[in-house]
């Protein structure tokens, strides 16, 4: 009879580990994601060459598409706010479909805007993360803030691996005060004000897609420009007043994402997501949010 030990026993017991799910692959710039990524061209935004449509498509985790189709125009650009049409629909029927459209890329109005000289901070002084020009996710200001405005450009890297509606696809944000996000993802060609009507299933809250107050508010208008393109991000805000230890006037926050207006004045009663579990302040630094995605930033400045 073969004798082995209980060390060998056990070990032939052991189910073998699975190996690590690997990360999906990411692109961070245009040139590279043209030569490797199939069909990478076709994302983006179309308007009708006859008629009053207009069209975006965004590549899914499946290699299909998501494609909204606006009347009137794009968001921000002539859309009438009628319901979108939004579809899934792989390469080879989407080209047939662009046949009627004409592709544009659209360009912030704000965008290389130079710092004023009222500027309280000017890119890169006072910012964190700053190498050859640019901030990676994870700075933030060296200086307390009080109220102000703020400009900066932000770029999202593609991660067709994730679907846009993930919460994986991109993430950052602008954290004010560590109280306050601005959510910054890939969200383009996504139905905010409808979820269910998607092509494709929603795998987070529509209250955390680009452009929303962190699961507070939705913004007004879908303004996301495709990823691995420079967009823009005007925020004026007025933080709590107190009186001792005792807050007398909420904060308020006005923003526009690529220069369209999507949040007008809104009143913050306390902070968002888990910001709202900190205490709001009168002054402090604003966050560059790192979360594991290569978001990255540059001119960015503030005035009072």
């Amino acid at each position: 009879m073969k004798l082995f030990s209980i060390g060998s026993a056990l070990l032939f017991a052991l189910p073998a580990l699975a190996a690590p799910t690997p990360a999906p692959p990411t692109w961070t710039d245009a040139a590279t994601a043209e030569k490797e990524v199939e069909h990478f061209s076709m994302i983006g935004e179309y308007v009708a060459k006859a008629g009053k449509t207009a069209l975006q498509a965004n590549l899914l985790a499946n290699g299909e598409f998501l494609v909204a189709i606006y009347q009137g125009g794009l968001p921000g650009d002539g859309w009438n706010q009628s319901n979108i049409d939004s579809r899934k629909m792989p390469a080879a029927h989407l080209k047939p479909l662009l046949a009627g459209y004409a592709k544009v890329e659209r360009k912030s109005p704000t965008l290389g805007i130079p710092a004023p000289q009222n500027a309280v901070l000017k890119f890169p002084d006072g910012f964190t993360h700053v190498k050859d020009g640019i901030m990676s996710a994870g700075g933030q200001t060296t200086k307390d803030l009080g109220a102000f405005h703020m400009h900066l450009e932000f770029m999202l890297p593609l991660k067709p691996g994730d679907n846009p509606t993930s919460q994986k696809r991109g993430n950052s944000g602008i954290y004010i005060f560590n109280n306050y996000e601005i959510q910054i993802l890939d969200s383009f060609a996504v139905d905010y004000r409808n979820p269910a009507n998607n092509a494709l299933k929603p795998e987070s809250s529509n209250l955390q897609w680009c452009g929303a107050i962190y699961k507070t508010r939705l913004p007004d208008v879908n303004m996301s420009y495709p990823p691995l393109r420079w967009q823009t991000y005007d925020i004026d805000f007025k933080p709590p007043e107190f009186d001792g230890e005792t807050k007398t006037k909420n904060a308020r926050v006005t923003v526009r994402l690529n220069g369209v207006l999507i949040h007008d004045d809104f009143e913050l009663e306390t902070g968002t997501g888990n910001g709202a579990k900190k205490p709001q302040l009168a002054k402090g630094p604003v966050f560059f949010q790192n979360h594991a995605n290569p978001v990255v930033f540059r001119n960015v400045w503030v005035t009072e």
